[in-house]
């Protein structure tokens, strides 16, 4: 788990109603009051969405407006719901349901199956993989591994779309859906996979949403039960509903309209699940009366964080585009953004390892520091720099805390302690908690000092002096709380996966750190071919690629470090570049043709590149900054390098000695000194970024409209290991 939120102190629960609204921002406030008819709330990254809705809900039940059984809050992650679930506990609105779709539906479906259907439920599996590979084999289709998760995913995405077999290479054809396999065989498999579930008496868990459905719509008097005990539906995340879970919320609903949704369409980033921000985007069209608020203060995020992700979305197009919102940062000032490119990535890797070893040197909390990348592939490489290093680290998705052995031989130390402690020896001599949870723990491998290294014996002691610092809190939280209290808070979040902060670098792909936030985040890989990821082709696709960019900046607090590497191996062919979503915002570039958003903050570099030759030109007031270690540039000649004179450089020997020989002839013919073609120091930087394009060309400083376009074609044939045109701008 990871230090996604500070550690909670477990504040009292208001003394009133009205003490709930304390602290609320004047809009967070209008959420919390918006108690009838459909509410929208618009929620930018780290505006506090969660703090509104669950006082909305308090303040709700504390005002006897809602009955806390007749709420029911609905979200994508158990974490997330075991998180609103602790808030609303805190609120003094324990009572109110908090569950995902999922756990909902489930709910329902155990307690109406016998009387819908008769019997007892089939059994739920948990991995749908190996009856996949099991239809594979009764359609006698060879399937390898990754094929095998990748028709999963088809299925998965057919069943939540309401697409049923044969209709499955239709849909995928109308949406531009690459499908792993021929649509046919995907197809045939699919068919062949609800036949084995049928056989087999088993239902995946997209079934418990479909079985849902089908009753809600087949028996209108269960259809009547449930909406005679849930009157109020709250819809977290709602940009990432899909057609399916929207269904059954309208079933939830009837023909009332008590229900509140927040979202952001900005932070769509599961549309190959088949979420769509649609329902958002449309909320107010099917609920014309509807109360809109939107939240803009961001009060996760720096100001200096906050430009750039309002720069990124600036860029953007499409319909989530359109209903973008511009974060206003409520904090103090921080540091700018760091860049940093690397010659391949094991030195990204290890450039990144280094950082963070300085980083805690200096005081921040390992668990406050994330490295978030595109893809899952990407992690093996930072497990071993950290490794190296000598820091300590943790994957996100890996097994949940509270699955962990350590963890439940320490739970169940702790409760046994707890009911007998009168007769353990440990305890003669302690009496505050934390000694008590300390001396029991020192039973199951607990030291004072954490043990030298990494690997599994470091992330059992992590494990463990995680239950240290809880006891900590929970003890200067609750006065004369006992041992007994704080199992009794042990087993709460148990029961929600609401995990104590383990002190590990978290290690995460962008995908799954949505909705967690660290101190310091390094973006790594940063590439094009990452990021946008090379089989992201149509417009709609390039666009979730760039708000899945956008996640990953708004989970910094504070600190944000962007990196890429030119090569994938040491002694690679350099011919990486870094993501065309980072044009004009990062310092020394400009803005990706037809990208730039009108009105958009200031300091982003705007201009037009084309084939005519029209150059883009810097007009950002940027300070300009080293690539390599991120330090401001005075220096004209390191201005134009984008790096200072001892950063190690990539510079292609070659090239630049063909580009030396090539300007000499210019020169000559010219009748002008070397340098009025060309400088040392233009020729360094473009033997350094070797350009493939145009406007990767434009992008060099020194590299003015004049000098692109009288010698523009030469350096680019020249870059490409040919030979410039004869008699060509040169003469």
């Amino acid at each position: 788990m990871t230090a996604a939120t500070h550690s909670t102190l477990f504040p009292q629960a208001p003394d009133t109603a009205d003490a709930v609204l304390d602290g609320l921002d004047p809009e967070q406030r209008e959420v919390a009051t918006a108690l009838h008819g459909p509410v929208c709330v618009l929620a930018g990254a780290g505006t506090g969405k969660t703090r509104a809705i669950t006082h909305r809900i308090a303040y709700g039940v504390r005002a006897g407006i809602l009955q806390p059984s007749s709420v029911l809050a609905v979200t994508f992650t158990n974490r997330a719901a075991g998180e609103m679930r602790g808030r609303l506990r805190q609120l003094g609105a324990g009572g109110v349901q908090a569950r995902t779709f999922h756990s909902a539906a489930l709910r329902q479906l155990q307690y109406f199956w016998p009387k819908a259907v008769g019997g007892g439920l089939p059994r739920l599996i948990d991995r749908k993989i190996q009856l996949v590979a099991d239809a594979a084999a009764a359609c006698r289709i060879r399937l390898d591994r990754g094929e095998l998760r990748d028709v999963t995913a088809e299925i998965e995405w057919s069943k939540v779309t309401q697409t049923v077999p044969a209709d499955y290479a239709a849909a995928a054809a109308k949406t531009g859906r690459l499908s792993p396999r021929d649509p046919a065989e995907i197809a045939q498999l699919y068919a062949t996979y609800e036949d084995l579930k049928r056989d087999r008496a088993v239902i995946d868990f997209e079934d418990v949403l479909l079985l849902t459905v089908a009753i809600l719509q087949d028996r209108h008097d269960i259809a009547e039960q449930v909406r005679s005990q849930y009157q109020h539906f709250v819809v977290d995340e709602y940009q990432d509903v899909s057609p399916l879970q929207q269904r059954l919320l309208e079933l939830w609903l009837g023909e009332r309209d008590s229900l509140c949704v927040v979202g952001d369409a900005s932070q769509t980033i599961y549309s190959f699940t088949g979420a769509t921000p649609d329902h958002l985007l449309d909320f107010r069209t099917r609920h014309p009366g509807a109360t809109v608020v939107k939240l803009v203060r961001d009060y996760r995020s720096s100001p200096q964080v906050v430009h750039l992700a309002n720069g990124l979305l600036s860029q953007a197009r499409g319909r989530a585009a359109d209903h973008r919102l511009e974060l206003i940062s409520q904090r103090a000032p921080g540091p700018e953004p760091v860049y940093a490119e690397y010659t391949d990535e094991p030195a990204e890797a290890e450039g990144a390892a280094r950082r963070i070893r300085d980083l805690i040197a200096s005081g921040i909390p390992a668990g406050e520091i994330a490295i978030l990348f595109r893809t899952n592939s990407q992690s093996e490489i930072y497990e071993q720099a950290l490794a190296d290093a000598g820091v300590p680290y943790q994957l996100r998705g890996a097994e949940r805390f509270f699955d962990r052995p350590e963890v439940r031989k320490a739970g169940a130390a702790l409760r046994a302690a707890a009911r007998f402690g009168a007769n353990d020896s440990l305890l003669d001599d302690v009496v505050d908690l934390p000694s008590q949870v300390r001396a029991v723990l020192s039973g199951e491998g607990w030291t004072s000092q954490p043990p030298a290294g990494s690997g599994a014996v470091r992330e059992r002691w992590e494990s463990l002096a995680a239950f240290v610092h809880l006891a900590q809190d929970f003890a200067a939280a609750k006065q004369g709380a006992t041992l007994g209290d704080l199992v009794a808070e042990l087993d709460e979040r148990a029961s929600a996966q609401h995990a104590p902060t383990v002190q590990g670098v978290t290690l995460a792909s962008l995908h799954s750190a949505k909705g967690l936030e660290w101190d310091v985040v390094f973006l790594v890989g940063v590439a094009e071919g990452m990021m946008p990821i090379t089989y992201a082709k149509t417009d709609e696709q390039i666009e979730e690629e760039r708000r899945l960019l956008y996640v990953g900046v708004t989970r910094a607090r504070e600190h944000l470090l962007v990196s890429w590497a030119l090569s994938r191996s040491p002694g690679g062919r350099p011919n990486r570049r870094p993501s065309r979503f980072l044009d004009g915002l990062r310092p020394g570039s400009v803005a990706t043709v037809g990208r730039s958003a009108a009105g958009g903050p200031g300091g982003i570099e705007r201009g037009i590149g084309s084939s005519g030759g029209t150059v883009v030109r810097r007009t950002s007031r940027t300070p300009a900054r080293c690539r390599v270690c991120g330090r401001t540039l005075t220096d004209a000649g390191e201005m134009k390098l984008m790096r200072c004179e001892d950063c190690p450089s990539d510079m292609d020997e070659g090239l630049y000695e063909r580009l030396r020989e090539w300007r000499a002839v210019q020169a000559q013919r010219s009748g002008q000194p070397a340098f009025c073609v060309f400088t040392d120091k233009t020729l360094m930087a473009i033997a350094e970024a070797a350009p493939d394009d145009e406007g990767e060309l434009a992008r060099i400083p020194g590299v003015g409209v004049r000098k692109f376009n009288r010698f523009g074609a030469d350096v680019l044939a020249i870059c490409a290991g040919q030979e410039p045109a004869e008699g060509g701008e040169g003469d």
